[in-house]
């Protein structure tokens, strides 16, 4: 079944209250959501904000696991399979000060499908690469503020009847 967005924000609500409450604590939001695409904003709040007023270094950095890794939850779902993810390495290019609402954009939804279907069928863990690109649309459009590059690794299989 498919994930609409408020289901999908329902779940990233529950799923950071119960397991990594800093997410919560971010309050982001996702605003975008197809099979091969997903963005998710962050607030410019005093939460997530640094010294300088731009948005601090580990906000961007929950933004962006958020937007790699969101679609392999949502995906495993709704294929009906487990799919047990986490991030090897990251790298990120910071490029601008993002001082207003930031969205975090990734078009990896054909490589994560990909990967999930070669861990069912070879039984092992896959890494791949995702890149995620950061944007400040209310202050520079579609000029990138960061650009983050994950190594995404996943081990899917299918669910166990019962």
């Amino acid at each position: 079944m498919k994930v609409t967005i408020k289901q999908a924000q329902r779940m990233l609500f529950w799923f950071g209250l119960r397991y990594i409450p800093l997410i919560g604590f971010c309050s982001p939001k996702i605003r975008e959501m197809s099979d091969n695409h997903l963005a998710v904003s962050m607030p410019h709040t005093w939460r997530t904000k640094n010294h300088l007023g731009s948005i601090y270094f580990g906000a961007l950095a929950i933004g962006a696991d958020l937007a790699g890794a969101f679609l392999v939850f949502s995906k495993a779902r709704e294929r009906g399979i487990n799919a047990n993810f986490a991030f090897k390495d990251v790298k990120g290019e910071f490029l601008k000060r993002p001082e207003a609402e930031v969205w975090f954009r990734s078009n990896d939804g054909a490589l994560i499908d990909a990967m999930m279907d070669e861990s069912i069928a070879t039984g092992q863990r896959i890494n791949k690469t995702v890149s995620i690109t950061v944007t400040c649309p209310s202050l520079h459009g579609d000029e990138p503020m960061a650009k983050f590059e994950l190594t995404l690794s996943v081990k899917a299989t299918a669910r166990k009847a019962g």
